[in-house]
């Protein structure tokens, strides 16, 4: 215990006892002493021979906390949940070859939910490469259609340089993820460096002024618009535009809707929130929108989840498209007034433009009504656990504060119909991708960031069991994230899909019983199963009452009536007529009963 003790005091000492300004240092501590001067105070990072250097100069590091997740694909799912939390920069770092590989799908969801994180990668010694050296992999080329630049570095001089531009291009403009690969042998060079870099890169100067003339333009749409709808999506959080629109939805009283990208941007309790739109979006928001006359898009793609057939999504209606991807104006819907810039920045000129609209409170009130007559609920079965209603009592007992992560299924489309948001940077939800595995070490990463905050990961079991080795991450580095397991032995939404479209034929879906419980146990974490609908409440009080990490199995049957499925649904490519409301019934079917449809 002595020998111990001395030995980490002397560990300290190093620490605080950084090179003199003009010595020679290795590439591993330029490249730290750059993170640092970035400002990166988590690196989520697992070690190789290709990296191990960076490692050890980590190590001594005494500003950036190194969290080692079990799995590189971990370490670059909580580099993004660290991002979206806290919308800063997110850092993972893997070694050579399969390491680096393991990084691409939390790479790509970077590049689709425009998240910005730094990843950085060993590589073998730039004299052998090209050689097919051990482990040696060309990174860069493997993911060159999936971020924003790449770097691979030459020499040690480059370093202070590269790591800035990387930061500066991830998080300017669309945000995104930015690669940057060092081979061993510059990690290992010595060289006097200079640290006093500024961004200079011409090719790269992405325009975030908006322009007034088009400003001006959709203005006058908006006053005189009868029934105008506003459809937000990610960008207004990663923007911070999230205070903007609230102010022009209080000075027009438009009513709003958000992709599942932008819960959060706008209150889920204000009268005026439709909730999310989409495939299993409110059916009252997908009704509204496809009869407005002007629909205002904000920072958002125009995915398929969301118009569903495209030649039928808002015919009728006037586009204003404000983003600041100039790439994504007139991809999927030809706009009218499209103005490219920061949605932040627009929004201020339009709410310099905006006066109280009176002349909607007819389109208000009947949208007022579609709420009423079609809400999102679910219903109780006696003796069963119904997975909508954990959700439900999820978010009666959480903290105001907490963050909620998710996986990708049919928990995933639950938690975002029946929790609600009032702030933005709450919600961690691989959206664009849709990866499985992604809700564990995503909660990990926003707990990282805010250690004192609740953090709570709901999951399915399919999704779970993805990643499910950042547990051990959880129990070694005392990371106290609440993981809610709803467990029905299936592939959920392939297995409703299977039931909708190919006659409940079971292709494979069908994954078995775990308890999950146990396998937290056998971590060391502290868990529980359940499978009464009474134990619901105490279990989750429970839960959110422990300090540590924890995980609550919730076992509920499988079945393919409509409780077991996410309601309400418009199978793919249809428009909202087709929306399904439950079992049996569509909205076609239903306005055609009440002759409110005549085709």
């Amino acid at each position: 215990m002595v020998a111990k003790k001395n030995t980490k005091k002397k560990l300290v000492s190093i620490k605080k006892s950084p090179q003199p300004p003009g010595s020679p240092m290795k590439g591993r501590d330029v490249l730290v002493r750059a993170l640092e001067n970035e400002g990166v105070k988590v690196i989520f990072g697992y070690p190789g021979g290709a990296s191990m250097e960076i490692h050890q100069g980590l190590t001594l590091a005494p500003k950036i906390r190194m969290v080692l997740p079990r799995h590189e694909q971990g370490g670059s799912f909580a580099a993004g949940g660290y991002a979206r939390a806290t919308g800063e920069v997110g850092v993972c770092l893997a070694t050579s070859g399969p390491g680096a590989t393991n990084l691409i799908t939390g790479i790509i969801d970077a590049k689709m939910d425009s998240v910005p994180i730094v990843a950085i990668t060993g590589q073998v010694p730039s004299t052998v490469l090209g050689s097919d050296a051990f482990q040696e992999t060309d990174i860069l080329g493997a993911t060159f259609p999936l971020v924003k630049h790449s770097y691979m570095v030459q020499n040690v001089a480059e370093i202070p340089r590269i790591i800035h531009e990387a930061f500066y291009i991830a998080r300017t403009g669309r945000p995104g993820p930015v690669l940057v690969d060092i081979p061993k042998n510059i990690q290992q060079q010595e060289d006097i460096a200079d640290f006093h870099v500024a961004f200079d890169c011409p090719s790269y100067r992405p325009n975030v002024k908006p322009s007034t003339l088009q400003c001006k333009k959709a203005a006058h749409a908006i006053q005189t618009a009868q029934r105008p709808m506003i459809y937000a999506g990610g960008g207004i959080v990663s923007s911070g535009a999230s205070e903007e629109l609230r102010a022009f939805v209080k000075k027009t009283g438009i009513p709003v809707t958000t992709t599942v990208m932008g819960l959060g941007a706008f209150p889920s309790t204000d009268p005026l929130s439709l909730r999310m739109l989409g495939m299993h979006g409110a059916v009252y928001a997908n009704i509204a929108i496809n009869h407005a006359d002007l629909v205002i898009a904000m920072g958002v793609r125009f995915d398929d989840r969301v118009t569903g057939k495209l030649a039928e999504f808002c015919k009728n209606a006037q586009f204003i498209h404000i983003d600041i991807d100039p790439t994504e104006i007139n991809k999927n819907i030809v706009v009218d007034i499209p103005i490219q810039g920061d949605i932040k920045q627009a929004l201020k000129i339009l709410n310099g433009y905006m006066a109280t609209k009176k002349n909607i409170k007819p389109w208000v009130t009947q949208v007022k009504k579609w709420k009423k007559e079609f809400p999102l609920e679910f219903e109780l079965k006696k003796g069963e656990i119904v997975p909508q209603s954990v959700v439900s009592e999820i978010n009666k007992l959480a903290d105001d504060d907490a963050i909620f992560s998710v996986g990708v299924g049919q928990h995933q489309m639950w938690a975002a119909q029946f929790l609600d948001f009032d702030q933005p940077n709450h919600w961690l939800c691989s959206s664009g991708l849709g990866a499985m595995g992604y809700g564990l070490p995503a909660a990990m990463g926003a707990q990282v960031a805010f250690p004192n905050r609740q953090v709570i990961n709901i999951e399915g079991d399919g999704s779970f069991l993805m990643n499910i080795q950042e547990l051990q991450t959880l129990k070694i580095e005392n990371i106290p994230v609440k993981n809610v397991i709803l467990n029905n032995a299936h592939l959920g939404m392939v297995a409703q899909w299977e039931d909708r479209f190919y006659k409940s034929i079971r292709g494979h879906t069908f994954i078995g019983d775990a308890n999950f419980a146990e396998v937290a146990h056998a971590f060391g974490i502290k868990s529980e199963s359940i499978a009464k609908p009474k134990d619901i409440v105490p279990a989750l009080k429970r839960m959110l009452k422990h300090k540590g990490p924890y995980v609550l199995d919730v076992k509920y049957p499988y079945n393919d009536k409509s409780h077991g499925h996410v309601m309400p649904m418009i199978p793919a490519n249809h428009t909202y007529l087709d929306t399904c409301l439950n079992a049996t019934t569509s909205l076609r079917d239903y306005w055609k009963k009440k002759g409110l449809l005549k085709e």
